[in-house]
């Protein structure tokens, strides 16, 4: 059997992987990243008969070759479509809102695969509530969690694992233990922080900064996760002005293509003019206060006061 999951809710895509992929051994689960390796590598496992008991399952991961992008695998995925072994299982996984169906291999996948979208929103009360569901939550104590972690799916899956873990024997997950075992991670305001500094509300800049320093935030890392994210939103804008694709964007910046999906999100709201300026000005705070000519617990208010 073949399938093709795409979408941007990556959770949603990893729990279907799951379904198909739970009762087999891991032994005969090969996952490849096409971004990193050519359909061909895939083929010659697919065509490889297991050593081992069962059926094989191969996941290709950022199956670019279904969008608008131009591949190198399109004619290797084409002739595998029109040949298919039965004898193994092939995950195909595009994480793109969308699938470009004027393509010849996306007609013919939807004729003989199964093909899922996986793009509606899930709501993350929901997602813990059924991950704890042989535990004892409020829902009062869920909000908390999910105003430390945030909405990332995998995030929240993580961090649903570790409170298992430290409370494998007492069922009853309280305020205090969300507070002891999860981090609330500064990443997950950063965007809204950039925002409204670079719109000036001030007000709201500094509400959100104070609340990051009364999560134990450092900031001096505040500093740095913020310069970090304007020079991807630089860089990013930059690169597709000049025609780079995501994922060429991804693999000349060497980050993942899902930051590089964000990047250029928000960054649309700032021209290539604003973004530099603020780099430049948190670059200029990072060595005033490695030089000792700046607070490090004033310098990021007085940026932002500014």
């Amino acid at each position: 059997m073949i399938y093709l999951f795409y979408g941007t809710k990556d959770y949603e895509i990893n729990e279907e992987i799951k379904k198909i992929t739970k009762n087999q051994n891991e032994i005969n689960i090969n996952k490849y990243d096409l971004n990193n390796v050519t359909f061909k590598n895939v083929l010659e496992d697919l065509e490889t008969p297991s050593m081992f008991e069962g059926k094989k399952t191969i996941i290709a991961d950022n199956a670019n070759m279904f969008t608008t992008l131009t591949s190198k695998d399109s004619e290797d995925i084409e002739k595998y479509l029109n040949h298919i072994n039965q004898d193994a299982n092939l995950i195909l996984i595009v994480h793109s809102e969308k699938l470009d169906t004027r393509k010849k291999i996306t007609k013919l996948i939807k004729k003989i695969g199964i093909v899922k979208e996986l793009n509606e929103n899930v709501k993350r009360t929901n997602i813990v509530k059924q991950k704890l569901k042989d535990y004892n939550i409020e829902d009062k104590t869920i909000d908390l969690f999910l105003n430390r972690v945030g909405t990332n799916p995998l995030i929240i899956q993580n961090e649903i694992d570790k409170i298992k873990i430290y409370k494998n024997k007492d069922k009853n997950i309280t305020d205090e233990d969300i507070l002891n075992l999860t981090v609330k991670t500064v990443e997950i305001d950063i965007f809204k922080l950039i925002d409204y500094i670079v719109k000036k509300d001030k007000e709201k800049a500094i509400e959100l900064y104070y609340e990051m320093l009364k999560m134990n935030e450092e900031p001096i890392k505040i500093i740095v996760i913020l310069a970090n994210q304007f020079r991807i939103m630089y860089q990013s804008k930059e690169l597709f002005k000049k025609g780079y694709s995501e994922k060429d964007i991804a693999e000349t910046l060497k980050i993942h293509p899902y930051r590089v999906k964000l990047a250029l999100q928000n960054g649309r709201n700032y021209t290539a003019k604003t973004l530099l300026k603020y780099l430049n000005n948190l670059a200029d705070i990072d060595i005033g206060i490695k030089t000792g000519k700046l607070n490090k617990d004033l310098a990021l208010e007085l940026f932002i006061l500014k």
